[in-house]
């Protein structure tokens, strides 16, 4: 009883329904299935964002490294959405990866995440989806090749990297530890970005919320104790960059841009504390020390930060709270994986506005200004100053990036 109470308690007391009243919406399931499919991030993936689509309305081209999959229309449309699906259907995709035809769907849907969910959420969650306007739309095609496009094939993955399991508490940690826990590790699914990937997809445990890449964007270390990603910061500013869109030491851009407009700034105060606090508690272990660059690359980059950087992030670095990062402690620049800074620097970056910050801050992009070799040389440079020494970059990682954003866009 108190693992119901504590996995529940973020979005308010939940009831079993007896069989005579399990199609009935009463306003505070409803109320409360909208909270959890906002902290689980829903509309995004499920929404066509790029073409301007129907919110749940599905057809978002999800990239995966096996190729593209369509997210699924989540309206209660009886021919291309949920307006067939029971209560129980609906429990068995979100716990057990299996839809209403008995087909193993592709865990592109975080079901090994959302596993973790009661019954009464996500009984709750379908209330929700079930009270919007239903949306017919067309269905389109998976792009996956031959045999990944065959769905049988999923249960060999699943054999091997999924557990249908319940949260369990530890009993040696405080309720907000093991809430924040439960929110990490389930509902809001970190760990589908944060974490690294094995050549199936599947989260490595020794690489949990240690960085991860997702379509040519690396989601950095998200880890908040000794030697962790951001360890640099404290709970206040886990909790305002989730909230509020800005934090002292950066604000979420573009993928996580999204994660904060859609989903977390709506979410109580209290849960994304609790957040804070299970994140704060993950230490990690110190990198090895990255060989020394070349003296002439450094000078050259410290060159090019001068003349195209410095304006904003200030000349040593500092950045301006609030405002422009500071690149010094930056887990962006610093992480094993430049993707994302090469990338940020190419294309530009914008944060996305919240209801409390609905300023837009951007970046513009330096593609049309810097060749491959001074944006190499400069990030070579930032990655080599301040206590963090994260090694050189390479031209060769600045033109694959630009050859792929060409080929994106």
């Amino acid at each position: 009883m108190r693992r119901l109470a504590l996995i529940t308690a973020f979005c308010g007391a939940s009831f079993a329904l007896g069989e005579g009243q399990a199609q009935e919406l009463s306003s505070s399931e409803v109320e409360r299935g909208r909270y959890l499919t906002q902290a689980g991030d829903c509309k995004a993936c499920h929404t066509d964002i790029e073409n301007d689509g129907i919110p749940f309305a599905g057809g978002r081209a999800l990239m995966t490294p096996f190729g593209t999959i369509y997210s699924a229309n989540l309206t209660p449309d009886d021919e291309t959405g949920l307006g067939r699906w029971t209560r129980e259907d609906f429990y068995n995709a979100l716990n057990e990866g299996i839809d209403d035809e008995g087909r193993h769907l592709y865990p592109a849907m975080p079901y090994p995440y959302f596993t973790l969910m009661t019954r009464q959420q996500t009984d709750a969650i379908f209330a929700y989806l079930q009270s919007l306007e239903p949306v017919q739309v067309e269905e389109q095609e998976n792009d996956l090749p031959f045999p990944l496009n065959i769905r049988m094939s999923v249960s060999g993955w699943k054999l091997l990297f999924f557990d249908d399991e319940e949260f369990v508490i530890n009993p040696d940690r405080s309720e907000e530890w093991n809430r924040g826990r439960f929110l990490v590790d389930g509902p809001l699914h970190c760990g589908a970005c944060h974490s690294g990937k094995n050549l199936l997809g599947a989260s490595k445990d020794d690489e949990y919320l240690r960085g991860g890449t997702l379509q040519n964007w690396f989601a950095p270390n998200i880890r908040g104790g000794e030697n962790g990603g951001i360890a640099h910061w404290d709970e206040d500013d886990i909790f305002e960059f989730l909230k509020y869109g800005r934090a002292e030491h950066t604000a979420p851009m573009q993928r996580m841009g999204e994660v904060v407009a859609i989903s977390t700034q709506f979410l109580q105060e209290e849960d994304l504390r609790a957040v804070a606090t299970y994140l704060k508690s993950l230490d990690d272990t110190s990198r090895e020390p990255e060989e020394a660059p070349e003296t002439a690359r450094l000078e050259a980059g410290e060159g090019i930060y001068f003349d195209n950087c410095a304006a904003c992030h200030a000349t040593d670095a500092s950045g301006v709270p609030y405002f422009f990062a500071p690149l010094g402690t930056s887990n962006k620049l610093h992480a094993k994986d430049p993707s994302t800074v090469i990338r940020i620097i190419l294309g530009g970056a914008r944060a996305q506005p919240t209801e409390t910050v609905p300023s837009m801050l951007a970046m513009p992009p330096f593609a049309w200004k810097l060749t491959d070799t001074q944006i190499a040389d400069l990030l070579t440079f930032l990655r080599n100053t301040g206590d963090r020494r994260s090694g050189a970059v390479s031209a060769e990682a600045v033109a694959e990036m630009r050859e792929y954003l060409a080929e994106e866009y």
